[in-house]
């Protein structure tokens, strides 16, 4: 494990400030996964507002839990990715159409404009884009119900 050479902490604004070895401080640092899908907690880069990495984290687990803490609250604030756990109901097979879901953030309903916003990624991962952009994940296809994976069969 590498040793965490600066400290983090919230200004007044309540934007996170890195402080570096040298003492130098970076206000507004927001902290960017690079792998936020196949590999959400290693790999985080702490970037200054001019786009300028200033920190690399290796893995999230391995920083004191208040660091771990502030850098997964501006993740969590920042990164709006619903998983999608059961697919209630479709209103049509031909798009655009309106989606009700269980998510892992509560029911939601959006609108697919077409299929093209359904995209595969390694691992059977599907990133479902809504017609305002939302992106909405579903982690493992085998893993819905028998109902969810017949309604998204038609629209694979």
């Amino acid at each position: 494990m590498s040793s965490i050479n600066f400290s983090l902490e919230r200004n007044a604004f309540g934007q996170l400030v890195l402080t570096d070895a040298d003492g130098v401080r970076h206000e507004g640092i927001t902290p960017v996964r690079a792998n936020p899908i196949s590999a959400p907690l290693e790999g985080i880069a702490l970037m200054s507002t001019d786009g300028h990495e200033v920190a690399w984290i290796e893995l999230l687990a391995g920083l004191p839990a208040e660091l771990r803490a502030l850098i997964e609250e501006e993740l969590g604030a920042r990164e709006f990715m619903p998983e999608i756990k059961r697919l209630n109901k479709v209103s049509s097979f031909a798009t655009p159409s309106t989606w009700d879901v269980e998510t892992d953030r509560g029911t939601a309903s959006f609108v697919l404009k077409g299929e093209e916003d359904i995209r595969r990624l390694p691992g059977g991962i599907l990133l479902i884009a809504d017609a305002h952009g939302i992106q909405f994940m579903i982690r493992k296809l085998a893993d819905l119900d028998r109902h969810s994976r017949k309604l998204l069969d038609r629209f694979l």
